[in-house]
């Protein structure tokens, strides 16, 4: 399939960012080489912000999804860090550093009916003291990692521990 490099670039950054994530969950790398052959759904982006003692998440409430972190859809020409980046700040108000390392990678659906995408898991370490500003209807809080929280992708409270426990046993650099 022969892509424009408007549509490439950011596939060309998915798969450097799918090949150094930190997890990968849903056969996601394995997913990816084989939808580069086709039409690629538009992929997902999300942002893990955690406090400095690893104990707490930021999560947005969303209508139907339940609390989620921050993210969504990459838009055309952008790169996932890029729009992971977006996302949080429209999101959450939050402007922190993502760090390099990539958290996860995985393949999931967004919407009920909807194609599987994939989804890319970034982090970074938040002040809790700084003020959440949400999105009218969507609103963010600070929820802590040891508490389960409800939300539509019931993995993802697992998921993100098993980072945690990588950046507290030194296997990730923060």
């Amino acid at each position: 399939m022969i892509r424009s490099p408007f549509e490439q670039r950011p596939l060309d950054a998915a798969v450097a960012d799918a090949g150094t994530a930190l997890l990968e969950f849903d056969r996601a790398r394995v997913w990816l080489r084989a939808a580069l052959v086709g039409a690629v759904e538009p992929l997902g982006a999300e942002v893990w912000v955690l406090d400095p003692a690893l104990e707490q998440i930021v999560l947005v409430r969303h209508p139907w999804r339940g609390l989620v972190p921050p993210g969504g859809k990459v838009e055309p020409g952008e790169c996932p860090r890029d729009g992971a980046a977006r996302e949080l700040a429209e999101e959450t108000g939050l402007r922190p550093r993502l760090l390099e390392q990539p958290a996860a990678v995985a393949v999931r659906s967004f919407q009920p009916g909807s194609p599987v995408t994939m989804s890319l898991s970034y982090a970074a370490i938040g002040d809790p003291e700084q003020p959440l500003v949400g999105e009218p209807g969507q609103p963010a809080t600070w929820m802590r990692l040891d508490q389960g929280w409800d939300s539509c992708f019931p993995d993802d409270v697992v998921r993100i521990r098993q980072y945690v426990n990588l950046l507290r046993s030194g296997s990730a650099a923060w």
